[in-house]
């Protein structure tokens, strides 16, 4: 059994936890754990969940997360307050299961609290201890996972308070690259950011989901893929496709056992914006993420909208940080509430904001504890019950 952390959007760990959970991967209740920015990592870095899992919880949690980034496995952990220290003990680590001959390598290494402070010099000790594990030292590069050619094995590796931590990246390019994505308009939301929306907004997928302010799509994207259980890895590749003990059929099982979860009727899915760019780009999306059928697309302003039972208002609407004319903004806010009470009394709504004086413009009673990040700005998802 490996040790596994799974990195996922600040402010969605206890989701991507119940993710692992509804997969059979974790059990423990308090398996979050969140890093903070003062350890200089990425926004992909900083929190997460840990558990214990073989081949096949790698697989699957690469598969199937909707709102994970990165799955990282344990190479080592060691105490190091000296290079000759950290090089040796880095050396006897098992870096032949990650790397197959003539694999190039590129790090992320971070340091914080310890003696050893210097990323650089730490980064040339880890590779010199591949090396000399290997008989060879290994092509460092740097690491660009938006590149078609074939990366590099991403190390991640951390200096906290003198231990080391190494891990292998098992994903390859960031997992919310799904692959459907080709065509987006302005300010677009991260496909895991989308799932984490859906999911902590509480939705049954069982009743009708609105998102009035669609964009390129990817908050129905993501909620129609949810429903009809089509995992969101299912066309891409990942990182440990390449290590030397890939083992193919178990991978062909684990997709297999995900395309047996396929569930062709699903509620109703409706996407709407004002701009006709915006909605051609959402169906080539929905379209290339086999999701085409199941979603409702029309150009048309908020005002328009036909709701029909009660169901839940998913929706990423335009916000300061995103356009200028905030007294427009201040009187879009207004008039969705006032959509909202007309036409969608007794529905769940969650609204992704970065300003709390536009979400109260929408005259609603509206929880905004949960402080998430998009696209390097601090939001908020605000969450309530539509009262007329």
């Amino acid at each position: 059994m490996e040790k596994i952390f799974v990195t996922s959007e600040l402010g969605l760990e206890e989701c991507t936890a119940n993710e692992l959970r509804g997969l059979g991967l974790l059990t423990s209740s308090r398996a979050t754990k969140t890093k903070r920015s003062q350890d200089n990592q990425t926004d992909d870095e900083r929190g997460g969940v840990e558990f214990k899992g073989d081949l096949k919880a790698i697989y699957s949690a690469n598969l199937s997360l909707r709102t994970a980034n990165r799955v990282l496995v344990r190479v080592g952990d060691f105490h190091a307050a000296a290079f000759s220290e950290l090089r040796k003990k880095a050396s006897r680590l098992p870096w032949e299961q990650y790397l197959a001959p003539g694999q190039s390598v590129a790090l992320k290494v971070t340091c914080h609290k310890s003696r050893l402070y210097h990323v650089n010099a730490v980064a040339e000790r880890v590779i010199g201890a591949i090396g000399d594990h290997l008989g060879k030292l290994p092509l460092l590069n740097s690491f660009d996972d938006t590149v078609e050619e074939k990366p590099p094995q991403l190390f991640i590796v951390r200096m906290m308070q003198d231990h080391c931590t190494i891990s292998a990246d098992s994903s390859g390019e960031l997992l919310h690259r799904r692959g459907y994505r080709l065509a987006t308009a302005k300010a677009p939301i991260r496909e895991t950011l989308a799932a984490g929306v859906i999911l902590a907004s509480g939705w049954d997928m069982e009743s009708p989901l609105i998102d009035p302010f669609c964009g390129s799509g990817t908050i129905p994207i993501e909620a129609a893929q949810m429903a009809c259980g089509i995992a969101p890895g299912n066309a891409r590749r990942f990182a440990f496709m390449d290590w030397p003990d890939f083992d193919l059929a178990l991978w062909e099982a684990v997709l297999a056992d995900n395309k047996r979860r396929f569930v062709s009727r699903i509620p109703k899915i409706m996407a709407s914006d004002r701009d006709a760019g915006a909605i051609e780009m959402a169906y080539a999306n929905a379209e290339r993420a086999g999701v085409a059928d199941y979603i409702e697309f029309s150009c048309q302003a908020v005002s328009a909208i036909e709701p029909t039972g009660t169901g839940w208002v998913v929706t990423n609407p335009p916000y300061g940080h995103r356009v200028s004319a905030r007294k427009d903004l201040r009187n879009l806010y207004a008039q969705f509430g006032n959509v909202l009470r007309e036409k969608c009394p007794d529905w769940h709504v969650a609204i992704l904001c970065s300003e709390l004086r536009l979400l109260g413009n929408t005259g609603m009673k509206l929880d905004t504890g949960l402080s998430l990040v998009n696209g390097g700005v601090a939001v908020k998802l605000a969450r309530g019950i539509v009262k007329a």
